[in-house]
C-alpha cells in the first residue's frame, strides 16, 4: 500500500516540468474495504496530479548525487522502432532485431532522444545497437566517473598513483561533458594567456 512521501507545503522539484513548486494537496486514492490508500498523488498547482516518482524533495536535491542536471539523466531507455523502409524480412535477416532499429529516449514524455537514419542502421546494425546500449548506460557511467573523481580527490594522500591517473582521466571526461564554453573562445583564451 502507498504511503505519502511528501507533505502539504513542502517544496519539491517536478522532474517532467523542470521547475520547483509547493505541494498544495496530498491526494490518497482509496479502494473499498482497504485500510490504506492504493496510491498517492500530489497536486502542486500545475494543472494535473503528479506521482511521487515525478517529484524530488529539496533535501534530496542538496545531496552530492542529486544535481538538477542528473534529474534529466535518470530514465534513458531503448525503444524499438519499425523500419518503414524495409519491405521484406529477408532484407533484415542479418539484423539483431529484424525490421526494427533502436531509438534512445532521453525524455520522460518519449519525444527527445537519439536515433539514426535507417540507411545508416542497415550499413552496420551491430555498431548502432552497441552505440544505443552505451548511450542508455551513459548516465550511470557518468555518475561512476564523478564518484571515482570525488573519492580520489578526498583521499588523495592514500590513493595510489594508478588511481590518481584514473581520477585525472575522469576529471577530463567530466570537464568535456559539462564544458559550455565554445572551443573557439577556449582557444582564444589560451592564446591570450600564452601571450602574457
Amino acid at each position: 500500500m502507498a504511503r505519502a512521501l511528501f507533505h502539504k507545503g513542502q517544496k519539491v522539484y517536478i522532474k517532467p516540468v523542470g521547475t520547483w513548486a509547493l505541494v498544495e494537496r496530498v491526494i490518497p486514492h482509496w479502494v473499498k474495504n482497504v485500510e490504506e490508500p492504493l496510491r498517492i498523488t500530489y497536486d502542486v498547482g500545475l494543472g494535473r496530479e503528479f506521482a511521487a516518482s515525478e517529484l524530488v524533495s529539496e533535501a534530496a536535491m542538496r545531496g552530492p548525487e542529486a544535481r538538477s542536471e542528473e534529474l534529466a539523466l535518470d530514465n534513458w531507455r531503448i525503444f524499438r522502432m519499425k523500419n518503414r523502409w524495409q519491405q521484406s524480412d529477408a532484407a533484415t535477416a542479418a539484423h539483431p532485431f529484424p525490421g526494427t532499429f533502436p531509438v534512445v529516449m532521453t525524455d520522460d514524455l518519449d519525444w527527445g532522444g537519439w536515433r539514426v537514419p535507417g540507411a545508416e542502421y542497415d550499413r552496420d546494425p551491430g555498431r548502432i545497437e552497441f552505440q544505443s546500449r552505451v548511450l542508455v548506460n551513459a548516465p550511470d557511467m557518468l555518475r561512476v566517473v564523478r564518484m571515482l573523481a570525488d573519492h580520489v580527490s578526498k583521499n588523495s594522500d592514500t590513493a595510489s598513483d594508478e588511481l590518481k591517473g584514473l581520477a585525472k582521466r575522469c576529471a577530463r571526461v567530466l570537464r568535456h561533458v559539462y564544458e559550455i564554453e565554445p572551443p573557439q573562445a577556449k582557444a582564444e583564451r589560451r592564446e591570450g594567456a600564452a601571450a602574457e
